[in-house]
Parts: C-alpha cells; structure tokens; sequence
C-alpha cells in the first residue's frame, strides 16, 4: 500500500475517494452521495467511511485532496458553495490528523481535474493548456511551462469570472457578466425558462431514455439535441461565452490547448460549434489562431486522478509558497 497513493474528490453531489498507483493509474475507488443538509460531523464521517470502504488505506505514500471552493490554499479549510455544513472545515488537517507522516495536498477541484488532463489525458503533451470544467459551476486550472500555475491564493486559471458579457446577468461573486453567470447550467436554464423554455416539450424519440421534465442543463441540451429552439439557442449562447472567454484567456497565455470538461460539455457539438465559432471570431491573432479546444477525456475519475497528482508529480503541480 506504501506506494499507493489516495486520493479524495469532493463535490456538492458526490464525494470520492479511491487508491491511485505510482503511474497515475485508479486502482481501486468507491463514491456515495453528498449527505443533503449533513452538518460538519455527519460530512466528514460521510468521508471517512468511503475511505474505510476502500479497505484499510492507513499505509499510504500521501494523500491528494481536490475539492470545491471556496478554500483557504494551501492550508486547505474548505467552505464548498454547496455544502452549507463545511464552512472554514479543517479538511486537510483532519485528514492529516488521520494520516499521518505523509504529504496530505489540497486544491481546488477544477485545477485537479486540468492536473488529470494534463498529466493523463486531452491535455498530454501540451506545456501550455487550460483545463475547464463546465457544469453547475464553472472553472479551470491553468498549466504553462509544464507546471501547474497556482497565483497568489490558489485560483489562478479561474477562468468562471472571466468576464464576457459587461451588460449581462448577475454572477454569485458580485459581479455582472462573468462566463459562469452565461454558462452554468443552472443559469442557462434560468435564461431559456425565462425566454418562454418548456423543459421536455420535445419528444425524446420511442425507446429512449426519457429524461425528467426539470429545468437543467441536462434537460435543455437534450431538448435543444430534439430540435426545441429555445434550448439549441441557450446552447449557443452557452457555447459562444466559453469561446470569447477562451480567447481572452489565450491572448494572455498563450496556450496550445483548452480542455472543457463537466456535466455540460457532454452536449458535444451543441456546445462546441458555437464556442469554435466565436473562438475563432475573436482569437485572430497568429499566436492565438493555433489554440485548440478538445473535450475532456477522463469523465468522473478525472478528480481523483488529478488529486494524486499533487503528490504523484509534485514537481509539476505542487508548488506553494
């Protein structure tokens, strides 16, 4: 076990937690559903029996921690938007506190699932890439020179409030426009209800799975994919944000490659049609042109794959100061 690290990913739906081996391999990994409305203690032994059910992990090389923010980095008290239960939880010093005499490293989860691409998936190869993930919420984390780029508190790559529209909707940080305010899930499905969106007005076709009328961004993709006008706009809309936010982001950065992964980004080219188009409307540049944008390509154990990293590849992806 010794040469096993593991790995934890947190998330406002599900917690993770599984055993990676010295190549970045999932060897082994159990998941269970957030406890809705758990306070800190029933979270954390929420977490503690996943990591229990993996058999006995206490011999560990490390362990690597990715979790939704806000978080204090790299101290790593964590206060997750969609956990009400952990606000300031000593996550990483609890873990510590279970595991000690190794590194326990903590991170945002988006940057552990850049980490994950760059080391293991679309990403591979590329010195300079972005990894986004667009789902309820929207973030990235940011790789140049080959090295993960954390900024002063950790959020570097946080291209979610990279602003794309001045005069659009309110985003949950304050501000107004932000490409996570155009292009969560959530939001997106707020802007096509309010455009007159009936969520399952269209028929899914005899034999298929047939998804429950609420209003999400599942829903609407799988309208829009059904040919309802409303949704196939939003997903425009939603596509048109990612690429005039991407292009911004590669004028400053230079990148080779953006990576989108999450929950959206599985509307395929609904969402990737638009976002090229306005990509290369705006990306004009010669340096800027040669970006390209590919979708993810780990799924849900990008998380944990990613968490190793952080101690798996230390000299790439942990560096604080």
């Amino acid at each position: 076990m010794a040469d096993l690290v593991l790995a934890v990913d947190i998330g406002g739906t599900k917690f993770a937690a599984g055993l990676v081996g010295p190549d970045g391999e999932l060897i082994s990994s159990e998941r269970v559903a957030t406890p809705p409305g758990g306070d800190a203690e029933a979270l954390w032994e929420a977490l503690t029996g996943l990591i229990d059910g993996l058999g006995s992990p206490e011999d560990v090389a490390g362990v690597g921690i990715g979790s939704g923010g806000p978080m204090t980095w790299p101290s790593g008290e964590v206060s997750p938007l969609n956990m009400p239960g952990w606000r300031d939880f000593p996550l990483r010093e609890r873990l510590a506190e279970r595991f000690p005499g190794v590194p326990v490293r903590i991170h945002n989860d988006a940057v552990c699932l850049a980490i994950a691409e760059h080391s293991h998936g679309a990403g591979r190869g590329s010195d300079n890439m972005l990894g986004m993930v667009v789902s309820t919420g929207v973030g990235g984390g940011l790789i140049l020179g080959g090295r993960l780029i954390d900024g002063g508190t950790g959020n570097a790559g946080h291209i979610g409030h990279v602003v794309v529209d001045p005069e659009g909707p309110p985003c949950r940080c304050g501000g107004r426009g932000c490409l996570e305010a155009v292009a969560r899930g959530p939001g997106l499905a707020e802007w096509a209800v309010s455009q007159g969106w009936t969520p399952g007005s269209q028929p899914q076709g005899e034999g298929l799975y047939q998804e429950a009328a609420t209003a999400n961004g599942r829903r609407l993709a799988l309208d829009a994919a059904a040919g309802d006008p409303i949704a196939s706009a939003a997903m425009v809309r939603a596509g048109r944000a990612v690429g005039i936010a991407i292009a911004s982001a590669t004028h400053l950065c230079d990148l080779d490659v953006v990576t989108v992964g999450g929950g959206l980004s599985q509307a395929g080219p609904l969402l990737f049609d638009p976002l090229e188009e306005a990509l290369r409307e705006h990306a004009r540049m010669e340096f800027s042109a040669r970006v390209r944008v590919v979708p993810a390509m780990l799924g849900q154990d990008a998380g944990l794959i990613g968490a190793a990293g952080l101690i798996l590849d230390a000299d790439r992806y942990w560096a604080p100061r």
